[in-house]
C-alpha cells in the first residue's frame, strides 16, 4: 500500500487549517504546503466535497474545517482521495479473487485483511486535534 502524493499533500493541508483554526486563502495554503495553486485547489475540491474542508467564496472568502479537528482523522483524509485503505486489490468489493480456483480459498487473504485493518484503526486514531498539540497517538 502506498499512500500517493495527492492524501500526502491532502493531509498537510487539512492540518495547516486545524493549525490556523480559522479561515485561510488557497494561495496562502498552497504556499504553506509547498503544492501548487491548481494542485491545492483540486485537493480543496475534493476535501470539501468529503465535507472536511468547507470554502467560503468573497472577499472574506477561503478556506476552513468543516468540522471540529478532534472529528477529522489522518484516515478520514486519506479515504477522502485516495479512497478505503486496503493492502490488496483483492479487499475491494468488486474485485475477484485471482485464487479462487484454489481448494479452500486464498490464505493469504485474512492477512491483508487484518494488515488492513489494523492500518485503518492507526490512521483512525490520529485526530488532527493531537497532532496539533503534539501528542500523536502511535
Amino acid at each position: 500500500m502506498r499512500i500517493t502524493s495527492e492524501a500526502d499533500y491532502a493531509v498537510r493541508i487539512v492540518y495547516r487549517l486545524a493549525e490556523k483554526n480559522g479561515r485561510i486563502g488557497a494561495k496562502e495554503i498552497a504556499e504553506n504546503v509547498h503544492v501548487t495553486m491548481r494542485f491545492t485547489l483540486k485537493i480543496l475540491r475534493k476535501l470539501v466535497i468529503a465535507e472536511i474542508a468547507k470554502s467560503y467564496k468573497g472577499a472574506g472568502g477561503g478556506y476552513t474545517l468543516a468540522r471540529p479537528a478532534d472529528a477529522i482523522s489522518v484516515l478520514d483524509v486519506i479515504e477522502a482521495i485516495d479512497g478505503p485503505v486496503l493492502l490488496n486489490k483483492c479487499l475491494e468489493g468488486d474485485m475477484a479473487c485471482s485464487a479462487e480456483h484454489v481448494p479452500d480459498s486464498c490464505i493469504f487473504r485474512g492477512i491483508w485483511r487484518e494488515l488492513s485493518e489494523k492500518v485503518q484503526a492507526s490512521l483512525a486514531e490520529e485526530s488532527f486535534a493531537d497532532l496539533i498539540a503534539g501528542r500523536k497517538k502511535s
